[in-house]
């Protein structure tokens, strides 16, 4: 039954991901950075935890889970160090992620051709 929650959250979630981008004009850029900042405004009521205990990995592997790593890096920096953790928390915990997202996207720059939509 886990299983069958996790993959109807991430498709739920997935799904809405969709419509937005087929009823808006949203770039996808942007819907992904929405989906970032979600995670972290939910980790920050404290209500992502027990989302993801109740979904599983469907609510951990989408870019809500990003955001949330984030924010959980934003304040263990901030209990430790104080007003400079909130410029390096995020950063400590995701850094491996965002990492191979710098190296793999300019190395995709090189391989494919991007085009704008209007």
């Amino acid at each position: 039954m886990e299983y069958m929650t996790a993959f109807v959250t991430g498709g739920l979630i997935c799904a809405a991901v969709q419509i937005l981008l087929d009823r808006t004009k949203m770039m996808p850029g942007r819907v992904m950075v929405l989906l970032v900042c979600t995670g972290a405004v939910l980790g920050f009521a404290g209500i992502y935890v027990p989302f993801q205990e109740m979904a599983g990995s469907g609510a951990s592997v989408p870019l809500l889970g990003f955001g949330n790593l984030l924010w959980q890096g934003v304040k263990e920096a901030v209990d430790k160090n104080g007003f400079l953790g909130v410029f390096l928390g995020g950063f400590k915990a995701s850094a491996a992620g965002i990492s191979a997202a710098l190296i793999f996207g300019y190395i995709a720059s090189f391989i494919f051709d991007p085009k704008m939509k209007k």
